[in-house]
């Protein structure tokens, strides 16, 4: 048995699992299949905040996966706790969170905007049933500690307001 967590873990999963269903809302709204919730008079405001987001979402990706070298750290069995993963535990998973509502709300559909909470439920079930539980078993209380300190989704500098 391997004493770390695997290289690709959870994380494929999730990215491929809300990567189809943001690619399956947004050919359904464009086909007009999913009329409920446009709003072409907040295109504008949603093209910009769709940019901010998706640019967020690459950020934390890319941190976390050349700044922090995660993939080297698990070969490793190092537990990262600093650089993006100070601010928050899974930011590869963060990011593809928030690059998918960045493409939802490119189609200025607010019925799709319920799409990344259950997103976010799904990446908060699928974590506590798999990595966090693996993680929890192999450093224990630091890793109990880190949880206490960072947020598990939502990046956020100073005090956790969310789990």
């Amino acid at each position: 048995m391997k004493n770390h967590l695997p290289l690709l873990g959870a994380g494929p999963a999730y990215a491929g699992t809300i990567a189809l269903a943001t690619a399956v809302a947004l050919i359904l709204d464009h086909q007009n299949m999913i009329k409920p919730g446009n709003a072409p008079d907040l295109c504008a405001f949603f093209y910009f905040t769709g940019g901010v987001f998706m640019a967020s979402g690459i950020f934390l990706w890319a941190m976390a996966n050349f700044q922090c070298r995660i993939s080297e750290n698990i070969q490793k069995n190092v537990l990262v706790t600093t650089g993006i993963y100070g601010y928050v535990r899974n930011p590869i998973l963060s990011g593809h969170l928030l690059a998918n509502t960045g493409l939802l709300l490119f189609s200025c559909n607010l019925f799709l905007l319920t799409l990344p909470f259950i997103y976010w439920i799904y990446m908060t079930v699928l974590l506590r049933m798999t990595e966090e539980k693996w993680l929890r078993d192999l450093y224990g209380q630091i890793y109990v500690e880190y949880c206490r300190r960072v947020n598990r989704c939502i990046p956020f500098p100073g005090k956790k307001f969310l789990l």
